[in-house]
């Protein structure tokens, strides 16, 4: 099937969630699920000020066109967009949108993309706090993959 879009993008540019599920619309669909990941105020107790989100590009497109792929069956259609660059408290980082004959499916599929693209796409995020100081977050799970270069 070709799909007038990726299954995986990188975007420095906030999301139109509207169009995103816009775009996976089919008559022979039942359900649309989607998720977004949301930039949250504080984490671990911490007022959070923003975040910072880097990607090894190469790496990162291809593991994630190749983690929906793999969601593609049973399914109509699907996709995926994480941001990189700097968010806000609130700006959508990460949405995945899935549409299926069926919500079973449906919700599956989406929850297996999510799931994988946090564990297996090497994409970095660094947490600016309200005190000015900052952290890498989340590095465990992709300590054997180079990080960007400065």
């Amino acid at each position: 099937m070709m799909r007038p879009f990726p299954l995986f993008e990188l975007s420095e540019t906030p999301l139109d969630v509207a169009a995103l599920a816009g775009s996976l619309a089919a008559a022979h669909a039942g359900a649309l699920v989607t998720f977004e990941g949301r930039v949250r105020d504080t984490n671990e107790g911490k007022p959070v000020d923003r975040l910072e989100y880097e990607a090894y590009p190469a790496l990162s497109l291809a593991e994630g066109n190749a983690i929906v792929s793999e969601a593609l069956e049973g399914v109509i259609n699907a996709r995926c967009v994480h941001r990189v660059g700097t968010l806000a408290v609130g700006d959508v980082a990460v949405w995945v949108g899935v549409t299926a004959a069926h919500r079973d499916q449906a919700f599956q599929a989406c929850r297996y993309i999510i799931d994988q693209v946090k564990q297996r796409v090497p994409i970095w995020k660094k947490e600016r706090y309200a005190d000015g100081s900052a952290e890498w977050v989340g590095l465990g799970k992709a300590t054997e993959l180079p990080r960007p270069p400065r």
